[in-house]
């Protein structure tokens, strides 16, 4: 009897709301009318943010409720488990990046996060605390032509065993994971924004089958280690220190299968910061950059075996006090080889080896850059290969070249 007597209450109060002359509804009261663990679709039409949820509930629009706030804080707050946010329109926030206004805020544990479109926000999503949950299928923007003035679009502090799948994200600063290990981001498509993934100190995430596109950056991790990132389409990160993907002190990396096409840089890293680590770069597809493979501070530690070199403009820089030789190269498809392959089995007859010439210059003093591929520097590079002044510098030797370049 008190069961059914609260669903008639409920049902009286949503008449009287929907029926109501006044502005958009608040969110807020219909969330403290619904009983905890139960689902509440929202009649279509839009509500007045912010809204706090504090018990497990579903919360659901269909695609035709918009919740707008008056351009102050955060639209949606979760501190609970097992809350369902999907199919709302999240529109308003505030604009302070110190409060992180945005469209939701969460902590809690097995949360869903699906099918919202959150737009005019700071932040998008923000997960803090927060342990397996999914996120996934949100269309999400923020707010401010510079990107440096953006908020993230998804942001994860502290938080563990996520998944952040399909979602498609434009015009926001970053996806920033902090000290949060063991995330999956797969499928996602992430758009003229800074950096498409920034890591810091999330060891263990998972990277796979994303597309960036037309950002600053596409992935940069920092003191993140035993990374996967597999199977993603970077393309056209062509500020003058973009990079495909950038790793910084960061060991036991697998860089997988990715195509990495039209960057300033291509790959960049340094080395691990322990001798038995290894970061390994195999079977990419690496075009059209402006130097494919970029590696300062050699120390070793870097394997590169089974990547398709083709069209860049350098194919590989090598910047430091180390010595190249003790990384490894293998089985790569160069287009500027120069050898044979007689025998017919796919494998260059003699290694293949890359000097530096008066690429020296620029190499070792930053500021020449200006300059590369001018007249100039293109003669004083032929006249070094015609008659060496001085001895050139052996970069790197493959020993087992592929001969075929291209998908």
């Amino acid at each position: 009897m008190p069961t059914r007597l609260f669903h008639l209450t409920f049902a009286l109060c949503s008449l009287w709301l929907c029926l109501s002359a006044n502005a958009a509804q608040s969110i807020q009261t219909w969330i403290d009318m619904a009983l905890p663990g139960s689902t509440l679709r929202l009649p279509a039409g839009e509500y007045s943010g912010p809204g706090v949820i504090n018990k497990p509930l579903t919360l659901e629009g269909g695609g035709q409720v918009t919740i707008q706030n008056s351009g102050k804080g955060t639209v949606l707050t979760v501190h609970a488990d097992h809350v369902t946010l999907r199919g709302l329109i999240l529109r308003g926030s505030g604009d302070s990046h110190d409060a992180i206004d945005g469209g939701i805020m969460a902590e809690g544990k097995e949360l869903l996060i699906e099918d919202n479109v959150l737009d005019d926000v700071l932040f998008g999503i923000s997960l803090h605390r927060t342990t397996q949950s999914i996120v996934r299928g949100n269309r999400i923007r923020s707010r401010g032509d510079d990107s440096a003035d953006r908020g993230d679009g998804i942001r994860l502090w502290y938080s563990t065993g996520n998944r952040i799948e399909n979602n498609d994200i434009a015009h926001i600063r970053d996806i920033t994971v902090s000290n949060s290990p063991r995330n999956r981001f797969i499928g996602n498509r992430i758009e003229n924004s800074r950096r498409a993934f920034n890591l810091l100190f999330s060891h263990r995430s998972l990277i796979e089958n994303n597309v960036l596109n037309k950002n600053s950056t596409g992935i940069i991790a920092l003191n993140s280690d035993g990374l996967l990132i597999r199977g993603n389409r970077i393309m056209h990160a062509m500020d003058a220190s973009g990079a495909g993907i950038a790793l910084k002190e960061t060991a036991a990396a697998l860089v997988i299968n990715n195509e990495i096409i039209h960057c300033a840089h291509g790959i960049m890293a340094d080395s691990p910061l322990t001798p038995a680590a290894r970061l390994v770069f195999y079977g990419n597809n690496i075009a059209h950059n402006i130097t494919g493979i970029y590696l300062y501070g050699p120390k070793g530690g870097h394997l590169v075996i089974n990547n398709n070199f083709q069209s860049n403009l350098w194919p590989v820089a090598i910047i430091g006090d180390g010595n190249p030789m003790d990384d490894y190269w293998n089985g790569n498809a160069w287009d500027n080889y120069e050898g044979f392959d007689r025998d017919h089995d796919g494998i260059g007859d003699f290694p293949h080896e890359v000097y530096a010439y008066a690429d020296r210059i620029w190499i070792e003093t930053p500021e020449t850059k200006f300059f590369r591929n001018s007249p100039v520097m293109e003669l004083l590079d032929f006249l070094e290969r015609l008659a060496p002044f001085s001895t050139p510098s052996l970069i790197l030797r493959d020993e087992r070249p592929r001969m075929k370049t291209g998908n």
